[in-house]
């Protein structure tokens, strides 16, 4: 059965949908800073508030991973400083080129469900991680059990 309108009643329907589909993804680009984390990394110190050091986060088979690049501030770029503190096989290796993030897993809205080292005690912190400020800064939390028992740095990204 044919309507009387020639069946541009469809057609305006259709139209609609395609615009609406198209401005809700646009809107989701403008608003979202779901970008990617991948890539490098300054670090701040907690307390003194300075740039401590450059990591890397990289991918591998959808699992993410960061490694120490650089450490600001250190002789020769903390080349010849170790983990003493690092538990089981990271202990005693160079701090430059430890793996500290591992594990980490896209969960839509943050990567999650990894871990983190942190090479000045040697304690290992489960690790949640969010991309923000349209990709320039990347919000790091370190917590033990739950997440509102941990602390928060802010990593800004190296161009």
């Amino acid at each position: 059965v044919r309507n009387n309108k020639g069946g541009r009643f469809y057609m305006k329907k259709g139209a609609f949908l395609a615009v609406l589909v198209a401005f809700l993804f646009a809107a989701g680009s403008l608003f979202s800073d779901n970008g990617s984390p991948v890539g490098r990394w300054r670090t701040i110190d907690d307390e003194t508030k300075k740039a401590k050091s450059i990591v890397e986060l990289y991918e591998v088979n959808g699992v993410m991973y960061g490694k120490i690049v650089e450490l600001i501030g250190e002789p020769n770029g903390g080349k010849d400083k170790r983990c003493d503190k690092c538990p089981g096989a990271d202990k005693g290796k160079p701090t430059v080129g430890l793996v500290f993030v591992k594990g980490m897993r896209n969960e839509g809205a943050k990567f999650g469900g990894g871990r983190i080292l942190d090479p000045n005690n040697g304690k290992e912190y489960r690790c949640n991680m969010k991309v923000v400020d349209n990709g320039n800064k990347l919000e790091v939390r370190g917590f033990i059990g739950f997440s509102l028992l941990g602390r928060t740095q802010y990593w800004y990204r190296v161009k």
